[in-house]
């Protein structure tokens, strides 16, 4: 089972040399995209064996899991794990990933900071934990799914699966539309505990997105968008009322 680890990174100097290092004890095939980082981050992958992609300017998280994923079929790999580069996703848990994909019942394997959380685990953010909640349940509601968290950028993913798929979403309202499409094409889901760290609860979305209520807000229109384009690939009860269907319900208030 060939594995290939993706990491998107923006301007992640303080984290990526440990980050790296660390990941390359538990897998041989790296991969980068550099989304168009302007601090040191370029100099420093310089350092470390991997295979890297350079964005010339910000294109987005959800372009850089495009990006990820066309590498990861093109080249022939099996899996694609995909994590942060800043230090919020642990190494240590990528072995968890790849014997759960080897068990070869399954198309996505979804880390979840919520399902068996310890102790240890730091307390994320209110708002952020709010919308997470609010996101993940209308998720559920409308595709049929049991997700505990919607939103963790620690998966593995069946190439194989990927390549039926077709995303256009650059930012980070991605996980929206890659939901919608995995029940569109039946890929079969599970989740497994992934550690809850939050070493920058400030972290910035980017412009307006910093704001809660607008933040959920995208992410619904996102959502409501990729049902009405994968409708005839989904259950009836996935596209029902959506002609009443309000980005704006159960706001979460910033």
């Amino acid at each position: 089972m060939r594995t290939l680890v993706a990491i998107p990174v923006y301007n992640e100097e303080s984290y990526v040399n440990r980050v790296l290092g660390r990941v390359g004890e538990f897998a041989d095939n790296i991969l980068v995209i550099d989304d168009g980082s302007t601090d040191s981050t370029p100099c420093l992958l310089g350092r470390h064996h991997v295979e890297v992609i350079r964005h010339a300017t910000n294109r987005g998280y959800g372009r850089s899991m495009q990006d990820a994923f066309r590498w990861a079929i093109v080249d022939g790999f099996d899996w694609v794990i995909t994590m942060d580069c800043d230090e919020q996703h642990e190494p240590e848990a990528i072995p968890a990933f790849i014997e759960t994909a080897r068990r070869n019942q399954f198309d996505v394997v979804s880390g979840s900071r919520y399902l068996g959380q310890c102790a240890c685990g730091d307390a994320p953010p209110a708002e952020r934990r709010a919308i997470n909640e609010s996101i993940t349940d209308e998720i559920n509601a409308r595709l049929g799914l049991g997700l505990t968290d919607s939103f963790c950028g620690f998966k593995a993913y069946r190439v194989s699966a990927l390549s039926r798929m077709d995303f256009d979403e650059d930012g980070y309202a991605f996980p929206l539309q890659f939901w919608v499409q995995a029940v569109a094409h039946g890929l079969r889901i599970t989740e497994i505990p992934v550690r809850l760290i939050y070493n920058d609860p400030n972290r910035s979305f980017g412009g307006p997105l910093d704001v809660p209520t607008t933040r959920r807000r995208h992410y619904m229109e996102t959502f409501r968008r990729e049902l009405e384009r994968c409708a005839n690939l989904l259950p009836p009860e996935a596209t029902a009322n959506l002609a009443s269907f309000s980005p704006c319900v159960a706001e979460i208030s910033g």
